[in-house]
């Protein structure tokens, strides 16, 4: 399960854009806490701090311990956050009050382990889905699925169906879709046609054309 992480957080009632800039400036992230049945809180957090909790998570979708002006902390998700579009920088993030009974909806990242049979034949392995969209409660919440490929021989496929999803959590894509597939590299097709032309081109020079003959018995 994903691991919640602590971020101190103050309070903030300065608005307008100029004040928002200056913010930023001071390294301070403009942010929102909103939930069912609360009032939306304008907060500020550290943006360095932000930034390095995603940097070293494997996806954006993380649970936070909020400690707003150092009081009790309230655990929420970061639902979103925007960046400046030039730097990359962030400029705003959105966190969701986790409540009793409530379900989220997250992006985690599927990571395939092992070598296949089949690349090492000659094959190609081609991961098709690299994310997932799910749905839990946070405390299900995982930060990734994992599986093994290494079983996967030449024409072999994983599914949906075949990942080792945890208790709790549903996925929105059937079973049946496809997250990698090992198939068969465009050289060795390439080497196969040429045979094949190469061995049909021997055959014809080895039976002249009826035409020829008939002039050579001449």
């Amino acid at each position: 399960m994903a691991k919640t992480q602590t971020l101190k957080a103050e309070t903030r009632k300065r608005t307008g854009s100029g004040v928002l800039k200056q913010m930023r400036r001071e390294g301070q992230l403009p942010s929102v806490v909103y939930g069912k049945g609360s009032e939306n809180l304008n907060i500020k957090v550290s943006t360095k701090a932000l930034t390095d909790m995603l940097a070293h998570s494997s996806s954006t979708s993380i649970l936070i311990d909020l400690e707003i002006d150092g009081g009790d902390a309230q655990t929420a998700f970061l639902q979103s956050t925007q960046r400046n579009s030039l730097t990359g920088d962030l400029v705003h993030a959105d966190f969701l009050a986790v409540t009793k009974g409530m379900k989220i909806s997250a992006t985690i990242p599927v990571e395939l382990h092992g070598e296949p049979v089949g690349v090492k034949a000659g094959g190609i392995i081609e991961q098709l889905i690299r994310d997932l969209e799910i749905s839990c409660s946070p405390k299900d919440l995982p930060e990734r699925v994992e599986a093994s490929i290494e079983h996967l021989e030449v024409g072999d496929s994983l599914t949906i169906g075949d990942l080792d999803i945890p208790e709790g959590v549903d996925v929105a894509l059937a079973p049946d879709v496809l997250v990698a597939i090992v198939n068969e590299s465009r050289v060795t097709k390439s080497e196969s046609g040429e045979e094949e032309e190469g061995e049909g081109t021997e055959e014809g020079e080895a039976k002249p054309a009826e035409g020829e003959a008939e002039a050579a018995s001449e």
